[in-house]
């Protein structure tokens, strides 16, 4: 039996390359739900990525420091009133917090927050879930296709060259998509992480200057 080439597998039988439809074809039913979830986890990198930049374009830090400056001088309605014009979440978190400041600042700025960084989240599930199910997927489409290579091989093993080719050119294709997909996905993921765990850390440093400077505040006002 002659020896089993890549190039060999990946050609139509007249020896013309494979199309991705033909590949598609080849890769047989465990195409269609990688297929699927290719399509998903690309709509919600295009989605977070476009989120990405409209979250940048509103992103004002001398907005947030100008805010915390009133604070400071005691001028919440001036905070406010600045706050109220920006589009900046940090700024935002901070108008809930000061709006509410007399019922529950902690719990106003863990509330507002909280959905922030839900906004910024939506999303990450999926492609979390992508990366670990694309492979697997390959993986089962591996298995599939080896298993009907190794169905093949009762008989005369010359009239089943073409069966077990197709085994292995499913396996192959199978695992390919799988590892393309979750590698595909994995990069956008951990930038988008990254923008999160960014944006985790200014809501934290807020929070903190926040604290200290109505702590302050209120230091002062009770040695007055």
């Amino acid at each position: 039996m002659h020896t089993l080439h890549l190039a060999f597998l990946l050609n139509n039988p007249d020896g013309s390359p494979m199309t991705l439809m033909d590949l598609f074809r080849a890769g047989h039913a465990i195409m269609w739900p990688i297929l699927l979830l290719a399509f998903v986890a690309m709509t919600v990198i295009v989605e977070r990525v476009l989120f990405l930049f409209r979250e940048n374009s509103h992103r004002e830090p001398e907005v947030v420091a100008k805010m915390l400056e009133c604070v400071e001088k005691r001028d919440i309605d001036g905070a406010l009133a600045i706050g109220k014009k920006s589009q900046d979440p940090v700024a935002r978190i901070l108008v809930y917090s000061l709006s509410n400041r007399e019922y529950s600042l902690s719990n106003a700025f863990v509330r507002a927050s909280g959905q922030e960084l839900a906004r910024a989240n939506q999303g990450m599930a999926v492609l979390d879930t992508a990366i670990t199910a694309a492979p697997l997927l390959g993986l089962l489409g591996t298995v599939t296709g080896m298993m009907g290579t190794f169905a093949s091989l009762t008989g005369d093993i010359a009239s089943s060259v073409g069966n077990i080719t197709g085994g292995v050119a499913e396996a192959l294709i199978a695992t390919c998509c799988g590892l393309a997909i979750a590698v595909s996905c994995l990069i956008p993921y951990n930038i988008l992480n990254a923008r999160i765990e960014q944006t985790k850390q200014e809501i934290s440093d807020a929070s903190h200057a926040l604290e200290i400077l109505i702590k302050k505040s209120e230091t002062h006002n009770h040695t007055s």
